[in-house]
């Protein structure tokens, strides 16, 4: 889809259809909705009188023009009450509308900043969200599907404005909220390819292709370099596969310093069985996905890259398949990690923290300042949280807190969660330093302790997205499938830790 800004008034403004707005709870269209209202000689107006016109978040009506607009359609989007009005809710209403015009075979539609001027909303920020909700909101994945699309696609939105100051703003606003879907919808390719399409090696070859495309350093260690280097955690997960494992490394220099600002790590677990401590059968497919935080963090870097902040950022993705064989890992062995702890394994399905602490010791001896990994790590965390928010978990707090704004300004929900020294009572092992399962109870509070000692005094921050990564149903700017969290608060983080 194409997104551009024009200038002029929206009542001439030539398109399939165009979209304005009402609150709920007003009884008169106002501002370009009142303009468009007296064009259709009052027809806005009439279906509020009649209560068919709400304002409720997200109802849409549509209403023909009948020749009384150069537009064949009016769009009357709702945007619930305006004292709740929330950027995340424009974006919303931005992506349900689009996916109702599409199935209505609209190609070309303009709409007017959603929002602009109402709780801190600027013509930028708007801009920002309706590009955002648009490109999130029709997203499919088709690549492997073989018979035509029910509908067409929308080709081309517009946001018009009649005010000409406005017009660089809201061109910033929508190159910003384009490059932030791309990258989402970039993770969400990732994440909803099949195992067979998306090995270890296929990350790394997406990986190097968008170090070329946005000017990002590319590196992949190969199996002999990682056990230079004393991977014997990741490389111990990996031995149960015939896929080759690679450790991916993406490189971001936006400024002129040496150091490493911060360290984004994402778990690539490209399938996992379970190994030994094998999954039950029903629902295993879904285990393509165990790749997600190794996704999200290879298109936040694209994202990154081309927005330019003045920043150092590191991007360390392990990758490998969980799978049993005569060679897997067992229950009882014991690893060596890069960091020389030693490591009990309990469980072979508790096999993320496994590679996501080399990736910690790799980014540590780097000398990274910050470091925040991105998880599918623990089901617990989905039994906690549901689908609705990432746990966060870390050992430092205005880190944390970052990081909560990043994902509100985004909306994308994050919740601290604990990380009481009691915890890592569950965690002690009679053979080794640390053993990879603390059990049953506090399962992502166990995980993450057991990353965090391979963190070390580095501020971290674990993000567990194992609730999120998916979602079984449209809802607002999300789609039936792969999600894109946690993206655009990886973006939004890295933005504002340059500032």
């Amino acid at each position: 889809m194409e997104i551009k800004v024009a200038t002029g008034d929206i009542t001439r403004f030539e398109a399939d259809a165009i979209v304005v707005n009402f609150f709920e709870g007003r009884e008169h269209p106002e501002g370009d909705t009142a303009a468009v209202d007296k064009a259709l000689d009052g027809a806005i107006s009439q279906l509020i009188g009649r209560g068919e016109i709400k304002g409720k978040l997200n109802e849409i009506t549509v209403i023909h023009s009948l020749g009384k607009l150069p537009a064949a359609k009016v769009v009357v989007v709702g945007l619930g009450k305006q004292e709740e009005l929330s950027l995340n809710k424009v974006r919303g209403a931005v992506a349900e509308t689009c996916r109702l015009l599409r199935k209505k075979s609209v190609r070309n539609m303009a709409t007017v900043a959603q929002g602009e001027g109402i709780a801190g909303i600027s013509a930028e920020v708007s801009a920002q969200a309706i590009a955002e909700g648009a490109l999130l909101g029709v997203y499919a994945f088709r690549r492997h599907v073989t018979r035509p699309a029910e509908h067409g696609e929308l080709e081309q939105l517009t946001v018009v404005s009649a005010d000409r100051d406005k017009i660089a703003g809201l061109e910033q606003g929508c190159q910003k909220g384009r490059i932030l879907a791309e990258a989402t919808n970039l993770a969400r390719d990732m994440v909803n390819e099949p195992a067979n399409y998306m090995t270890p090696g296929d990350m790394a070859e997406m990986a190097s292709r968008l170090a070329e495309t946005h000017g990002l350093e590319f590196n992949v260690l190969e199996r002999e370099q990682m056990q230079e280097l004393g991977m014997g955690a990741l490389l111990g997960v990996a031995q149960g596969s015939q896929q080759p494992p690679k450790f991916i490394i993406l490189n971001y220099k936006g400024s002129d310093s040496k150091e490493i600002d911060v360290a984004l790590l994402g778990k690539g677990i490209t399938f996992d069985s379970g190994g030994i401590s094998i999954k039950p059968s029903e629902g295993m497919g879904e285990m393509k996905g165990d790749m997600a935080g190794g996704a999200a963090v290879i298109a936040a870097m694209s994202a990154i890259a081309q927005l330019k902040p003045r920043i150092n950022v590191l991007a360390l993705v392990p990758a490998t398949e969980n799978l049993p064989s005569g060679s897997a890992l067992k229950p009882a062995d014991i690893l060596t990690s890069m960091s020389g702890k030693t490591i009990e394994i309990i469980s072979t399905d508790a096999e993320g923290r496994l590679i996501l602490a080399d990736a910690l010791g790799y980014a540590s001896k780097q000398g990274a300042r910050l470091i925040v990994d991105v998880a599918t790590l623990t089901g617990a965390c989905r039994v906690a949280l549901g689908d609705i928010c990432t746990g966060a978990f870390g050992n430092n707090q205005e880190l944390i807190d970052k990081i909560i704004s990043a994902g509100t300004e985004a909306g994308e929900r994050i919740w601290q969660m604990p990380m009481y020294e009691e915890y890592k009572e569950q965690n002690k092992s009679d053979v080794a330093d640390i053993k990879n399962t603390g059990g049953r109870y506090a399962g992502a509070i166990t995980a993450a302790q057991f990353l965090a000692e391979f963190a070390g005094d580095t501020p971290w921050v674990h993000l567990d997205i194992a609730g999120k990564e998916m979602s079984d149903k449209e809802r607002n700017h999300l789609v039936k499938g792969a999600t894109g969290v946690p993206v655009r608060t990886l973006v939004n983080l890295v933005l504002a830790l340059a500032k």
